[in-house]
């Protein structure tokens, strides 16, 4: 499960950040996953609750904000929703597009201090 690597990754970003703004107690890590990242949200979930422990994260939540895929087409304007698995293909006028706009997303947004 490469979502405990991701996890792990997470927690040490968090914990740098969170120390270098002058925080040493997380409450929340919100993280935005695109739905082409190849994370799954439930299992990067279950392996932060996993990695956090024995960290300066212990107590600390996961939120996961998900971005659906969405592309655009350059011919007729449209943006669409790309779906799972993945179609490229607009809706609009019938032509492929290779112009992804959302869905590879893989970052923290944002770290709350505990109070």
């Amino acid at each position: 499960m490469h979502e405990l690597s991701i996890a792990a990754a997470i927690i040490e970003r968090a914990d740098e950040l969170a120390r270098a703004d002058g925080t040493d107690a997380v409450s929340a890590v919100t993280v935005r996953v695109g739905e082409l990242s190849g994370v799954v949200p439930d299992a990067l979930d279950f392996a932060f609750e996993v990695a956090r422990d024995g960290t300066a994260l212990a107590a600390a939540r996961l939120v996961v904000e998900q971005v659906p895929a969405q592309a655009y087409c350059g011919p007729c304007a449209e943006e669409f929703s790309v779906g799972m698995p993945p179609f490229f293909w607009c809706p609009r006028c019938d032509r492929p597009s290779t112009d992804l706009r959302s869905g590879r997303e893989l970052e923290i947004t944002g770290i709350e201090a505990r109070r």
